[in-house]
């Protein structure tokens, strides 16, 4: 059974078992409250993706097409996507765009061949290689030559780069929803990396830098750290596979905004802060995490909040969100703060607080996350601008997008 909501859409009642149910609570992807005996409410938020609990599927869409989203999952990463890595692929859903781009990228990476580099490698030997390590052999074989504990450099396949893109493959591949075409792709590309360690479920990703020799994996490599951070495959309540990809658009709109500001302003005076610590209270009782902050000189100069939805009091006017940046203002002496907002096409709205002097100004700006990448890279660019001339810190050169557009 196949259950499609849309994102912060209508809510869809369904005859569900409770270990189903279980399963799509522990996901967090839709908010599920019981209807009847044996009937579930499904309410979706601000995640979308798929989750599979034994054969029910849940399916929340995004408001914004898969492509854009997956641009916007990527461009946080560092190095961040460029437009061109997404824009080339175009599925109906998120799931089937990432497959796709994976394999693409995948292939490209590898047709001469899979990257190969020198790792590090402790064993124990029946000859010299390398340096022995002369504590452990004490400590593991007193008295003994043989084998003996040594250390040495191997050029292999098994690197780093190659272990991430191949758990990604994998990960992928126990997922249902991959076409057939996509899945014969992917375990051809899994059967390249023959030798290559397979990442333990849980553990933490092992560590790489980008250079010269990897610059062919870059698109590979974030989209399978994009994959290994969403998608899970695991056993859910009394034996309920679950399969899920899971994403918090609240949060990913937020860590956009952070990078993409930050590359924006990157050749100005001063530079952009993520969650830069502010406290409202004379004592410190009272601490704040503004999204972004313009700080020069150690000192704040412009405040922004990323607000994926409008929070509305019961009048339809955003009043918590107004009051919230009011409060940064406050606390860090700013006559404007701008409260950044993923919405479809409009004008920026300022509001004026009274009782203020000079008078604080609130600024709503929306951004239109439905357009293409360079778009809304632009987007960003203009809302940089207007602010940082707003507070004289502009330089002469023109434009500020930096380094992201082609």
């Amino acid at each position: 059974m196949i259950l499609r909501l849309r994102e912060h859409g209508p809510p869809l009642d369904a005859d569900l078992s409770g270990d189903v149910a279980a399963a799509l609570v522990r996901s967090r992807i839709v908010d599920v409250t019981p209807v009847s005996s044996g009937r579930w409410r499904l309410q979706p938020a601000n995640k979308v993706g798929a989750v599979r609990a034994g054969d029910v599927e849940v399916i929340v869409e995004p408001k914004i097409v898969p492509h854009n989203l997956l641009f916007l999952l990527g461009y946080a990463v560092n190095p961040g996507f460029r437009p061109d890595d997404v824009e080339a692929v175009q599925h109906e859903d998120l799931l089937s765009v990432i497959a796709e781009s994976l394999a693409r990228h995948t292939e490209r990476a590898t047709q001469r061949g899979v990257l190969q580099g020198y790792i590090t490698v402790d064993e124990a030997l029946p000859l010299v290689r390398g340096r022995i390590r002369a504590s452990d052999q004490m400590a593991r074989r007193p008295g003994m030559l043989l084998p003996m504990e040594v250390t040495y450099d191997e050029f292999s396949a098994d690197i780093p780069e190659n272990r991430i893109v191949r758990g990604a493959i994998r990960r992928l591949l126990t997922v249902p929803r991959v076409r057939t075409d996509v899945r014969r792709r992917l375990g051809h590309l899994d059967g390249r990396f023959d030798g290559v360690t397979t990442l333990i479920p849980g553990a933490s990703l092992p560590q790489w830098l980008p250079s010269r020799l990897n610059q062919q994996y870059l698109p590979a490599l974030r989209l399978s750290e994009i994959v290994l951070r969403h998608l899970s495959a695991e056993i859910g309540p009394r034996g309920v596979r679950v399969a899920s990809f899971v994403v918090d658009m609240a949060r990913v709109f937020e860590d956009f905004l952070t990078t993409a500001m930050r590359e924006a302003a990157a050749s100005q005076v001063g530079r952009m802060v993520g969650q830069h610590k502010v406290d409202l209270g004379v004592d410190g009782t009272v601490p704040m995490r503004p999204d972004v902050v313009h700080m020069v000189a150690g000192q704040p100069r412009a405040v922004f909040d990323a607000k994926y939805k409008m929070e509305r009091d019961s009048r339809g006017v955003p009043g918590p969100d107004v009051y919230q940046m009011l409060a940064y203002c406050t606390a860090m002496r700013l006559h404007r703060g701008y409260l950044v907002y993923a919405k479809g096409e409009g004008k920026p709205l300022v509001h004026r607080i009274v009782h203020t002097n000079p008078t604080v100004e609130i600024v709503q700006r929306p951004l239109d996350l439905t357009c293409s990448a360079p778009e809304l890279l632009e987007q960003v660019n203009a809302l940089v601008v207007d602010a940082l001339s707003r507070e004289g810190e502009v330089q002469p050169s023109g434009s500020l997008v930096r380094g992201k557009l082609p």
